[in-house]
């Protein structure tokens, strides 16, 4: 790994919806203020005429005009390029239930102006991809939730299927058995998450018709092969962790029973926990960090004080029936600021898919090429069988040049006098050189040099002459014996 700063807070921004309908009809004062110029948000206590106001500031606010691309373009954008570049990086939203934390993550995906985090950072990675030179990218996606301290799988066909936490020296701390989807474009991890939003647990309280009763994580691994100044190919490995949080709640405004009363209380357990690390964090005197009191804290462990940049979306609703939700939700992000992460530059790991990939991919260019080569030496010596049945058909006899694939001579098919005239050379040149048979089964010895090659002729020539054959054989005998000696 090749460390990146040294350290470096957790952003935090906060976000004011506007009043809805049900609080503009019982006449709900404003009491939130937004200075987007200065960054503060003061909040005025409505019981309390004459009390001051209570202003916190944050590296950015927005206010109930702000747009969603406004704030993805601050806030997100320089995270996702950081995560292009081989860092970890973790966007979550937190506030009270219904201030707009699920619209800021996920918006309308359909609509441009009103795309949210989620769907905003998919058009930047694959606009990314595409435009890249000399790179290799592979994009993977799970999506997960938390619902009731239960760990599930959305993209799997039984999400019900509870899952485990494990930790790894290499890895941190990840969930065994959670599915991984390879994506392509935006079009596929688009369609990845609406397949796991489907899934999603949601439920009606008398503060949000579809609450969000999970804690959901849509988690992008994104994998970078480059070659290196050493010519080596290196891969950078970047996770983004997008968190919608459950929002904490009250039971006597949501008027939650049964089953939602059940929710809300694991909901409002693991955001204390949340709650009690980043004090825990921001303290200084704490020896202990206690990451282990929840599932949630325990996957958001590297966004929180290690190995990842870190971005907080706080989400108020302005209304003075939600006075202390909205105080506390400002003193919370208040102390998420102070939180210093140590992010590093994901280099080489092990684990790396793209790299199983590429290894994976040669070694089957070496099959293709070894099968290449077997197929072609099939067609060279069908189609040398199919020459020699044709001159044998037609009386003549085509052999293969020596050292030369596929250029052949045509010779006189031999008699009954030439053959016993190719015996009695074969006798005679065994006798005049008696290591001879034993090298014609060497395959080495086929490469002779020019000098044994013309003595071998000469004396090949003086017993042609002793035997007096004609012309025609001397051609024929030269060759056989020159092929003997060669085959």
């Amino acid at each position: 790994m090749s460390i990146g700063k040294k350290s470096e807070a957790v952003k935090v921004v906060v976000r004011c919806r506007p009043l809805n309908k049900k609080e503009e009809a019982t006449n709900q004062e404003r009491i939130v203020e937004v200075d987007v110029r200065l960054g503060q948000v003061s909040v005025r206590n409505p019981k309390s005429s004459g009390s001051l106001l209570k202003t916190f500031t944050f590296d950015a606010v927005y206010d109930v005009g702000s747009k969603q691309n406004e704030l993805y373009d601050y806030a997100c954008k320089p995270l996702i390029d950081s995560v292009l570049h081989g860092f970890n990086g973790t966007i979550f939203a937190y506030g009270q239930t219904g201030t707009g934390k699920t619209y800021t993550m996920e918006g309308v995906p359909t609509d441009p102006e009103r795309r949210g985090v989620i769907p905003n950072s998919f058009q930047h990675i694959f606009t990314h991809i595409s435009r890249s030179q000399n790179q290799q990218y592979l994009v993977r996606v799970s999506y997960i939730e938390i619902y009731q301290e239960e760990i599930r799988d959305l993209l799997c066909k039984d999400n019900n299927k509870k899952l485990e936490l494990k930790e790894n020296p290499e890895l941190g701390v990840y969930v065994k058995g959670l599915s991984s989807v390879v994506t392509k474009n935006i079009k596929e991890i688009e369609h990845v998450m609406n397949l796991g939003n489907q899934s999603r647990s949601v439920g009606f309280t008398k503060m949000n018709e579809r609450s969000s009763r999970s804690h959901g994580i849509f988690v992008i691994t994104i994998e970078c092969s480059e070659m290196g100044t050493d010519g080596e190919d290196h891969i950078r490995v970047g996770k983004l962790n997008m968190v919608d949080l459950a929002g904490s709640e009250r039971q006597s405004k949501t008027g939650a029973q049964g089953q939602r009363f059940k929710e809300a209380a694991k909901i409002n357990l693991s955001l204390s926990a949340l709650g009690n690390v980043i004090s825990a964090l921001v303290d200084g005197k704490s020896t202990h960090v206690p990451y282990r009191d929840s599932k949630l804290t325990r996957l958001l462990q590297d966004s929180l004080g290690g190995n990842s940049k870190t971005v907080m979306v706080a989400t108020v609703g302005p209304a003075s029936c939600h006075y202390d939700e909205t105080l506390t939700t400002l003193r919370y992000a208040n102390r998420a600021k102070n939180i210093r992460n140590k992010p590093k530059i994901n280099e080489d790991p092990k684990d790396a898919l793209l790299r199983e990939f590429q290894e994976e991919i040669a070694r089957l260019k070496v099959q293709l090429e070894e099968r290449g080569m077997l197929a072609k030496e099939r067609r060279r010596r069908r189609r040398n069988s199919m020459r020699m049945k044709r001159s044998i058909s037609s009386g003549e006899v085509e052999t293969p040049r020596d050292g030369e694939v596929g250029v052949v001579e045509t010779v006189q098919e031999e008699s009954v006098e030439d053959y016993w005239w190719k015996q009695q050379m074969a006798k005679t040149s065994a006798n005049y050189k008696p290591d001879i048979s034993r090298k014609l089964g060497i395959v080495d010895e086929k490469a002779k040099t020019v000098e044994e090659l013309l003595k071998e002729q000469q004396s090949v020539e003086i017993l042609i002459e002793k035997y007096k054959v004609s012309s025609f054989h001397t051609v024929f005998f030269l060759h056989a014996d020159y092929t003997l000696n060669h085959s």
